[in-house]
């Protein structure tokens, strides 16, 4: 089980770092990927109108990256008020100092602003067990900086079994290989940082983003030495360009190879490496996103009214 915040366009971040593995996913095990429409009220509570335009464009972006609704159960949150439901219920034996220490709550109030420090902002580590717990998943592919949440959510799970019974299942993260893309400024790729390459940019748009792409400041001119490691156009090389990886760092620390060399052929290595997804995405019928949201949300409502049953009668309700 997975998920995202249907809060912006998705980017390149999110294709190498969790849509590849839900592909993978999808085409093996029984898998249900969350459009999380109430966790985007937690930071954009202010404008819900936003929510369903974009809840459309990013599960186009799904379908383009190829999952496959025959395949996996694509929902939405608010759809399955069951897992609102077992949100109340669990939230009823989780220490408030449980979610004081998860790492990112405070980072995310510095990096947003001291609006989104609500009561909902504050437990939503615990909505997000009850996404996964409802549905009895096992695993949950995360990047690094969510490991933490699961973690959260292993203990509240770990509690409630010890107190009521086994009844939840303990879900097990998997990793990405490439768990944080960099931005264009050298910061993680992110919505909100403004410094994304997003799927459904034309290949024009990414050539000029890839233009102003920052690299190492110290390698000013072609025939400057550079530094590799600590240049995020290299890193992108590693997504799109694997095999000339080698040659590009040798010749980037000998000055031989030039910036503007360099970020010329990861333009073209980029582009064709998301040309079919981006043909895939054009192809694709708006009208088609309901349906297939509506069909997935019911069927992910028959198991979790299971999963809600069993939890009540645990509890003695």
């Amino acid at each position: 089980m997975s998920g995202m915040r249907p809060t912006g366009r998705l980017h390149l971040g999110h294709l190498v770092g969790a849509l590849s593995q839900w592909v993978a996913f999808s085409s093996e095990y029984d898998a249900y990927f969350e459009i999380a429409d109430l966790h985007a009220l937690t930071t954009a509570y202010e404008h819900p109108e936003a929510v369903g335009p974009a809840r459309d464009q990013m599960v186009i972006d799904w379908l383009a990256a190829g999952i496959d609704p025959a395949r996996a159960t694509i929902f939405q949150q608010s759809l399955v008020p069951e897992i609102s439901e077992l949100h109340v219920l669990l939230s009823m034996i989780v220490p408030v100092a449980w979610l004081q220490r998860v790492p990112t709550y405070k980072d995310q109030i510095a990096a947003l602003g001291p609006h989104v420090a609500t009561y909902g902002f504050f437990g939503y580590p615990l909505l997000q067990l009850c996404d996964i717990a409802v549905f009895r998943a096992d695993t949950v592919p995360v990047g690094r900086d969510q490991v933490s949440h699961l973690e959260f959510g292993r203990e509240v799970v770990r509690r409630f079994n010890h107190l009521y019974g086994p009844t939840l299942i303990e879900p097990q993260p998997t990793l990405s290989e490439f768990p944080e893309v960099p931005g264009l400024d050298g910061r993680k790729m992110s919505k909100s940082y403004d410094n994304a390459i997003d799927i459904a940019d034309d290949e024009s748009t990414t050539a000029k983003k890839l233009r102003s792409m920052i690299t190492d400041p110290q390698k000013i001119r072609r025939g400057d030495p550079g530094r590799p490691e600590i240049c995020p156009v290299f890193a992108l090389h590693k997504l799109a360009n694997a095999e000339r990886v080698p040659e590009i760092e040798e010749n980037c620390r000998s000055g031989a190879l030039g910036c503007v060399a360099c970020k010329m052929e990861l333009t073209d290595r980029l582009n064709g490496m998301l040309r079919p997804i981006r043909e895939r995405r054009a192809a694709i019928d708006p009208a088609t996103v309901g349906p297939i949201v509506e069909e997935g949300s019911a069927r992910a409502r028959s198991v979790a009214k299971q999963t809600i049953a069993d939890v009540k009668d645990a509890l003695k309700l």
